[in-house]
């Protein structure tokens, strides 16, 4: 009961950001999640908290964003693949590898840690902040390491979501396939992807959102071979032997995703995931953003946006000559 009563006060805390996020979602083009994170960390920087509701901020920050994820496989089905067709899928993985040498590349040649370039690489590659968390534990990261990611990464999404209708507008005049292909295969988060769509039509909001989530299927891969890299990165350089876990709930997503592509799980089941997913999500990231430090930030501003100005033109340019070779 006592470890109930440490938890409730920053747990409520964090939820009522996230509720607030979410209305907020209604009235503006923008995704809870990037108003949770951004309400969180103004919030963090401009107000001292009290030591009480460090506990619950953490819980949200750790626990919540692992049933997040272990839920979001629900969502997924399978057979959604064959949709989009062997073109759609070869889009996606070829774009989802180099993003991610790319981005572990320009890393480390702007002298940031290993930890955070595998971070941003997941999560600029896969599904946002959900990648980060589901990395995080499996490359031993830092919680300061996996804030700044999930910060930067909502940040460069919160851009992208208006930048990238403009630019199909232009190229593709919002034909659906190229459009949905542009923002599906770019923006980082699912919501950002749902919110980008909705600002074209809702036909290219569908077929962007599964070009999204067929991403999503492959967080399991790419978790899976940067805890493996990072295994024998250390390996080359230290006689220690290290052991890295795999994450319960990233096994768990693959399950899930499994079960409702049988037929397993009822279409509420999966509703009902989908729906607490999402509020886990939004609830977590508003822990996030409370424990950013942004003088951290600011002190590494230059570098930063230039990491982030790299990776978000290298994806955007990767994304658009794919597009103009496949369809």
């Amino acid at each position: 009961m006592g470890n109930i009563f440490k938890v409730l006060p920053g747990l409520i805390f964090c939820l009522l950001i996230a509720l607030i996020s979410q209305t907020l979602s209604y009235i503006l083009p923008v995704g809870a999640a990037t108003f949770s994170i951004l309400i969180g960390l103004v919030v963090g920087n401009t107000v001292q908290l009290k030591p009480y509701f460090e506990g619950g901020r953490k819980f949200a920050e750790s626990k919540l964003l692992e049933f997040s994820i272990f839920l979001l496989g629900a969502t997924i089905s399978v057979q959604m693949i064959s949709i989009l067709g062997l073109k759609g899928i070869l889009l996606i993985i070829t774009q989802m590898c180099l993003v991610i040498i790319f981005t572990i590349w320009t890393g480390e040649k702007l002298g940031f840690g290993l930890n955070f370039s595998y971070l941003m690489a997941s999560g600029n590659a896969v599904c946002g902040s959900s990648a980060i968390g589901a990395t995080a534990p499996a490359i031993h990261a830092t919680q300061e390491e996996k804030g700044l990611a999930v910060t930067l990464v909502n940040m460069m999404g919160t851009v992208l979501m208006f930048v990238l209708p403009a630019i199909a507008s232009v190229l593709y005049h919002s034909e659906t396939l190229s459009t949905s292909a542009l923002i599906g295969s770019t923006l980082q988060s699912v919501g950002q992807v749902v919110a980008s769509g909705s600002l074209v039509n809702d036909e290219v909001k569908n077929y962007a959102t599964l070009f999204k989530l067929i991403r999503v299927v492959f967080l399991v891969f790419v978790v899976f071979s940067l805890s493996n890299i990072k295994k024998r990165h250390l390996a080359e350089d230290s006689t220690e032997k290290v052991k890295i876990q795999f994450p319960w709930y990233v096994i768990g997503f693959v399950i899930l995703c499994i079960l409702y592509s049988l037929g397993v799980l009822p279409g509420w089941a999966a509703n009902m995931s989908n729906k607490t997913s999402h509020l886990f999500e939004i609830i977590a990231l508003a822990a996030i953003g409370l424990n950013v430090n942004l003088k951290m930030i600011i002190k590494q501003g230059k570098s930063l946006s230039l990491y982030a100005l790299s990776i978000v033109g290298f994806q955007i340019t990767l994304a658009i000559l794919f597009i103009q070779i496949i369809y």
